[in-house]
């Protein structure tokens, strides 16, 4: 289980005094416990923890972005070293050219005509990925093939 195995690294790094490890880890941990209090669950299941995860990546990445805005590169090399431990933990993701393929299925299976079918598709789409791709991207893949269909009309 994830969460089995997030817990012993953890304990690892506290051992091998891997500072950034194990604060990084001690944040995730303590956001899983919240996770598991707010569901009134004991453990969480691993789709579960990956949700975790993934926020936790979304919010070190909106704060890389702020750091490099304001010439803080101190800080975002910080949050990028947090990051990468943290990616360390989630699923392989697709390569672009698999998410398209996925989107084309989607599309055709759902038999979307244009923008306004959108909603169903990245139904369909998240479905099928479960969390091996950014959100962004497949957003950004599904929105440009309904707009290309849109304009075919």
């Amino acid at each position: 289980m994830l969460e089995e195995k997030i817990f012993n690294d953890y304990k690892e790094a506290m051992k091998n005094k891997d500072t950034l490890k194990s604060s990084v880890l001690s944040f995730l941990r303590a956001a899983m416990i919240n996770s598991a209090i707010e569901k009134k669950k004991k453990a969480l299941d691993d789709p579960e923890v990956v949700a975790v995860i993934k926020k936790q990546v979304k919010q070190r990445q909106d704060s890389i972005e702020q750091f490099q805005k304001g010439n803080r590169q101190d800080l975002a090399d910080k949050e990028i070293r947090e990051l990468e431990v943290l990616k360390a933990y989630l699923p392989e993701e697709l390569p672009e050219e698999e998410v398209k393929k996925v989107v084309e299925e989607a599309i055709s299976l759902t038999s979307a005509s244009g923008i306004k079918d959108m909603g169903l598709v990245m139904k369909e789409v998240n479905a099928k990925i479960a969390g091996r791709a950014d959100g962004k991207l497949v957003s950004g893949l599904v929105r440009e093939r309904l707009i290309f269909l849109d304009n075919k009309k």
